[in-house]
């Protein structure tokens, strides 16, 4: 079974009238019977919090699909259609997550949320694709779109060490708003060239405490979700901020180790951004075998999708899927050996000697030759 969190189609229950379809805990059971009445609001809210689940192939036999937003196109959509929607569904979220506290803000983080963990498990490549190179934006919605990136990785990394599908959009969902108070703050320190101020000092340290207290206000209720967001600055040696804890939980250790990655390789004024292979040997530098920065290398490989690459054969190229092993990626060449731009990418098996990576080339190299329309048919 493939479920949308009721919170999707919210617009479809209402108090008093008979469910159109089953409601289901988070773990799949039947909670309610379709024809059951929801008694009151309170009842209808305790539904939205709880995180219950719709059967999608319920929605599509009632003929709820077509307008309960992107979520069931995921499924079902052609591969050529996938960037269209990652462009669409980073957009709806980076919308809802600039306006973080303004009235109705969890249900709209729900509703863009879900989509785009369906994106991240139907086509996982496509989506360090867009970890890598997704525009940062301005002011507030650069800090936003730190977060976006931030948490495909950590949605990405959770399925590889094992967690559960509700688990792995619960962290998805903390780490989009680990930092909800300070996005406009992240905006300005991105371009801003003199040292941190003492007041910025303080709104960092003291933004995991505030971004709680956006989200309580907001409705969310979620205590593991919640503490993840207050801890996600913590060290295992007492070295972090804001309590100096050496107890953070699972959820804000995977969250800070994916920022920590996603900030290496974002570029700011007086700093470009580090290459996708150097950033992967620094973060298993300095925690060798650590179980969740062994899960993010082997996730994203040394040259992940999304990474600008020069060949043994002269060509440049850019990775767009994950090969046999971390170091031979599926790569779409864009420019040839002679510098000439070609009008349609050609694949290559860098497994082959002939086209082995042979350096990372700053992302900057391939800026206007990126068209993820038809990088996306490229197997």
């Amino acid at each position: 079974m493939q479920f949308s969190p009721l919170s999707v189609v919210r617009h479809r229950v209402a108090v008093g009238v008979p469910l159109p379809f089953n409601v289901r805990n988070a773990d799949g059971t039947l909670l309610l019977a379709r024809q059951q009445v929801i008694g009151d609001e309170q009842q209808l809210q305790a539904l939205f919090d709880r995180g219950t689940l719709v059967d999608i192939a319920e929605l599509r036999a009632a003929g709820l699909a077509a307008d309960s937003g992107p979520m069931p196109q995921v499924a079902s959509a052609p591969r050529q259609a996938l960037p269209g929607l990652w462009r669409e569904g980073m957009d709806r979220l980076g919308e809802a997550l600039v306006n973080a506290g303004a009235d109705g803000f969890l249900a709209r983080l729900d509703e863009a949320a879900a989509p785009l963990s369906e994106l991240v498990q139907r086509d996982p490549d496509l989506a360090i694709f867009n970890v890598l190179q997704h525009e940062a934006g301005e002011k507030a919605r650069l800090g936003a779109n730190l977060a976006m990136r931030a948490a495909v990785v950590c949605h990405l990394v959770a399925q590889r060490l094992g967690w559960g599908e509700r688990d792995a959009l619960k962290v998805m969902k903390a780490a989009l708003t680990m930092n909800a108070s300070m996005f406009e703050l992240q905006g300005t320190l991105a371009t801003q060239v003199e040292p941190v101020s003492p007041e910025q000092r303080a709104a960092i340290e003291a933004h995991p405490e505030f971004s709680v207290r956006m989200l309580e206000l907001s409705g969310v209720t979620d205590p593991d979700w919640l503490r993840a967001v207050a801890q996600h600055h913590e060290r295992e040696d007492g070295s972090g901020y804001p309590q100096g804890s050496t107890a953070a939980g699972e959820m804000a250790r995977l969250m800070r180790r994916a920022e920590e990655y996603t900030a290496k390789l974002s570029g700011r004024d007086g700093r470009n951004a580090m290459a996708a292979d150097a950033a992967a040997r620094l973060m298993f530098t300095q925690e060798p075998g650590h179980p969740m920065v062994a899960a993010l290398v082997k996730e994203f490989g040394a040259y992940p999708p999304g990474c600008f690459v020069k060949l043994a054969s002269g060509e440049l190229a850019v990775a767009v899927r994950r090969g046999p092993t971390v170091v031979t990626p599926v790569v779409a060449v864009l420019v040839d050996a002679r510098g000439a731009t070609l009008p349609h990418p050609v694949r290559r098996d860098t497994a082959q000697p002939k086209y082995a990576v042979r350096e990372v080339l700053p992302a900057e190299r391939a800026k206007g030759l990126l068209n993820m329309d038809l990088l996306s048919l490229i197997d």
